[in-house]
């Protein structure tokens, strides 16, 4: 079993799920007594933040390579960045180690393929959703992406940060993101993308009328799969 290192903390509420996740799917596989070998740094969120907002992407970049290099140093076989924002600085952390980086987008884009959907509404914070990075990804392998309008996309990014990462889940933010959701269906999305690890914390897949693809999940399968691979 090959050694996953998890570059988390951001926010620590979604970095349990990926914990939570890789290690029942483990057992789930292998039976018995079976866990997962993870090694987990678990950054300051807060000095992280402050990178985002201040468009400090270079800054961004290195603090987490040198994250990823002391996981490399610690028996890591390979990287899972456990947020879907920071992949925006993916090539500047894999450009400080020599193991290779699981892509939360192309694992998500190849769950979206196996089920024939071409167009997806992608909900995240306001970087994931206005900025190319993680969309560019999507729309290579043909798939069309639809984001909530600019007053809807401040307010999901808004409950992410001030709810969700705070361990929040409101009632009354499931239903704005679900009514969101359902103006997607109708702007055409066959699908929706939870381009946030912690909004699977809020939305379930009964909260919508079509397939709903949460990154958390998707990304920590695929961890398991790299891992348990011979």
């Amino acid at each position: 079993m090959k050694v996953i290192g998890l570059i988390g903390g951001m926010s620590w509420e979604s970095s349990v799920e990926y914990y939570r996740i890789i290690n029942e799917e483990v057992k789930r596989r292998l039976g018995g007594l079976h866990s997962g070998r993870c090694l987990l740094y678990s950054v300051d969120f807060e000095e992280i933040e402050r990178f985002q907002s201040e468009g400090d992407w270079k800054k961004a970049g290195e603090t987490l390579g040198d994250v990823a290099q002391s996981l490399e140093k610690g028996g890591a076989d390979f990287i899972v960045i456990c947020t879907n924002t920071m992949h925006k600085v993916i090539d500047d952390i894999q450009e400080k180690i020599n193991i290779p980086i699981i892509h939360i987008a192309d694992a998500t884009t190849n769950k979206i393929k196996e089920q024939g959907i071409n167009s997806v509404g992608l909900l995240g914070t306001r970087y994931t959703m206005e900025q190319d990075f993680y969309k560019s990804r999507l729309e290579s392998n043909g798939i069309k992406v639809i984001v909530p309008n600019a007053n809807e996309r401040e307010i999901v990014n808004t409950i992410i940060y001030e709810e969700l990462c705070l361990g929040k889940v409101q009632q009354t933010s499931r239903d704005y993101y679900k009514k969101v959701i359902q103006g997607l269906i109708e702007t055409g999305a066959e699908g929706i993308i939870l381009g946030c690890t912690e909004i699977g914390l809020l939305i379930k897949p009964e909260d919508s009328d079509v397939p709903l693809f949460d990154t958390t999940y998707i990304h920590a399968l695929e961890a398991v799969n790299m891992s348990l691979k011979k």
